[in-house]
């Protein structure tokens, strides 16, 4: 994109209304509007734009963004750093067992202690049923009375880099994805989605991702399909939220028991395992109540419970069912690769190789998105202040 079209898509981002994004967080996609979900993409599409024509998109000149994971991470937490850097912030991450945390310090405290000079917070805490988004509200309501305490200079805004209900950097990335590899969100109204789990030899897998994809994709006008054994349910509130969204969209959302049905005439697929919904809240109280023998034998029903569904594999068979046998193969990675990563797993090796280029172009799609998020939540006329950079074309190499 030239500098002409990037100027016309910050024009048309100024039609839209997304003035409640200013001093918020970025909790749920299904707490925003149409509007705000359209305008963090094209802030994402409009920053990458820049970054690709070598303008600075540098919009401060000191601060911190903290970041919190509570969970492993690679690709999510390497683009949270990569989105604070391009605004201009410096990565600061909390060590919960380096902190007072250990010692028992509250929340409250945790949350002014680190926001003295932070501009934005970011939290992975996807293990516990229950228990991350509650987390982050928390975090989110003690720093916002920091503030008008007087404590804190600035309100921070909270980022959700992944929680047990929603993973919305990650599904707002894939949904990128989606619309640049269809040419527009235009032409994504019918197209087939196929949400399926997928066989793992592993226990505990979040359910945000799927729960994230079908809360999202539902509002595009798409024929949302969810697939997975009889047992390993999502949340039901989330399977509401993506029938209420096909309704008002036009499009649909249906929940079948085959990968094979799922997978007949799709456009899309996003095989992907997850802990059902059931073992995730019994998980979560043996934890409350440390149980870690009853722990150990969950893990052992989850694997062998598992192991009833190793023909949910993608395969090249799979594949022929979907829409020309050429369906976009999908996966928020690392994949479980049968014969690589592991004996038998979710995709065939043969498939992911087909599709490794397009995988790691939908991953490079996150740094912008959490930079979107941020940048919404920062500037009150987010179109002034990307029309300022552009017109100012400062290099970003010089």
């Amino acid at each position: 994109m030239d500098k002409i079209g990037i100027e016309e898509m910050i024009r048309s981002l100024g039609r839209l209304r997304a003035e409640d994004m200013y001093l918020n967080d970025f909790f749920l996609t299904w707490d925003k509007s149409d509007d705000e979900i359209q305008a963090t993409y094209k802030v994402a599409e409009i920053l990458r734009a820049l970054r690709q024509n070598n303008i600075s998109t540098n919009v401060f000149d000191s601060g911190l963004a903290i970041s919190l994971f509570r969970d492993n991470s690679t690709r999510t937490r390497f683009s949270y750093a990569s989105a604070a850097n391009m605004l201009g912030l410096e990565i600061q991450d909390l060590d919960e067992g380096k902190s007072q945390i250990a010692h028992g310090e509250t929340v409250r405290e945790t949350a002014n202690m680190i926001s003295f000079m932070a501009d934005v917070i970011g939290i992975r805490d996807d293990m516990y049923i229950g228990k991350g988004h509650t987390y982050m509200q928390e975090v989110s309501q003690s720093v916002y009375q920091g503030y008008l305490d007087g404590v804190l200079e600035q309100r921070p805004s909270l980022v959700n880099l992944q929680c047990d209900i929603d993973h919305p950097t990650q599904s707002m990335a894939d949904m990128a994805h989606i619309i640049n590899h269809f040419g527009g969100v235009e032409n994504l109204k019918g197209k087939k989605i196929a949400m399926t789990w997928a066989y793992s030899p592993s226990y505990g897998k979040p359910l945000s991702v799927p729960q994230g994809i079908v809360g999202l994709m539902s509002r595009f006008g798409m024929d949302v399909s969810l697939a997975h054994p009889e047992g390993y349910n999502i949340m039901p509130e989330v399977e509401q939220v993506a029938a209420t969204n096909s309704e008002r969209s036009g499009g649909s959302f249906n929940r079948v028991n085959s990968m094979e049905e799922a997978f007949q005439d799709a456009d899309i697929v996003y095989p992907k395992s997850w802990a059902p919904f059931s073992v995730m809240e019994e998980r979560t109280k043996l934890v409350e109540q440390g149980d870690d023998a009853g722990l150990k034998a969950l893990e052992q029903r989850g694997l062998e419970n598992n192991k009833k569904y190793m023909d949910w594999e993608c395969t090249e068979d799979l594949m022929k069912k979907t829409r020309e046998g050429n369906a976009l193969y999908m996966h928020c990675l690392p994949a479980d690769i049968t014969g690589v990563s592991c004996e038998r797993g979710e995709v065939e090796a043969s498939v992911f190789d087909r599709y490794r280029v397009p995988l790691y172009k939908e991953a490079s799609y996150k740094p912008y998105i959490i930079a979107a998020m941020i940048f919404m939540s920062k500037f009150k006329n987010p179109s002034d202040k990307l029309l300022q950079l552009l017109q100012s074309g400062n290099n970003r190499i010089l």
